[in-house]
């Protein structure tokens, strides 16, 4: 009997292979005899869909950060909408709290970040990776904040970063050291920490209280008092 499930196409079957290769081996072990193993294909395949090894490569790594984003954004929306810390703590968990399940994703696109230094393309295409993220996490900042009817932050964009910022530097840190590294409730309870920190920086300088004036005791002592 036949599938009514039509075949895959060469290109299909060969990216599939390369993400199950960069899981498997990673970005600087995989060889081109790897992917066609794991893709069922031939090296011709390779040269004539994607140009090289390391294109096809560059191209599995993409659709890595397109993976990871989809599941943010499941976690965040899969649920009915909750305060903006719940939220911010969905999109954490799905960051960080599933470092070790998604440990041979993680360890792919780190092996890729020293590659990148030195190839044009690499770095582009890494470049490729975190502009979709920053694009598709401002997109459900605004989304989370209209859902929850509060008024979006300005810079979608650079808060989007932040986070990024966070994820990657915690990444590092648990490939190093995962029982040392924060999880995410932990992670939430550190920036809140910041909040007196960050507080008077939102005020204007024509709004900012005035120094209250210097006392007698005061100006004594004081370095030019006397």
């Amino acid at each position: 009997m036949h599938s009514d499930r039509p075949a895959r196409s060469h290109r299909d079957r060969l990216l599939a292979g390369a993400l199950t290769c960069l899981q498997e081996k990673g970005y600087a072990h995989t060889t081109a005899r790897d992917l066609v193993a794991a893709s069922g294909t031939n090296l011709r395949s390779i040269g004539y869909h994607f140009g090289s090894k390391e294109a096809l490569l560059d191209e599995a790594l993409g659709e890595c950060f397109r993976l990871w984003t989809a599941r943010v954004e499941e976690a965040v929306f899969g649920t009915p909408a909750r305060s903006p810390r719940e939220q911010l703590q969905a999109a954490l968990v799905a960051l960080v709290d599933s470092f070790d399940e998604l440990r041979p994703q993680v360890l792919a696109c780190v092996e890729a970040i020293a590659p990148a230094a030195r190839s044009e393309t690499l770095r582009a295409k890494v470049a490729a990776g975190y502009a979709q993220a920053r694009q598709a996490g401002a997109a459900m900042i605004t989304r989370a904040c209209t859902d929850m009817g509060i008024t979006p932050p300005e810079d979608t964009a650079a808060l989007t970063s932040l986070l990024i910022a966070i994820s990657d530097g915690l990444m590092l840190q648990w490939l190093a050291d995962p029982e040392a590294a924060p999880d995410a409730r932990q992670t939430i309870g550190a920036l809140a920490l910041l909040t007196p920190f960050l507080a008077d920086d939102t005020l204007d300088s024509s709004t900012r209280p005035a120094p209250a004036p210097l006392t007698q005791d005061d100006q004594a002592s004081s370095p030019g008092g006397t």
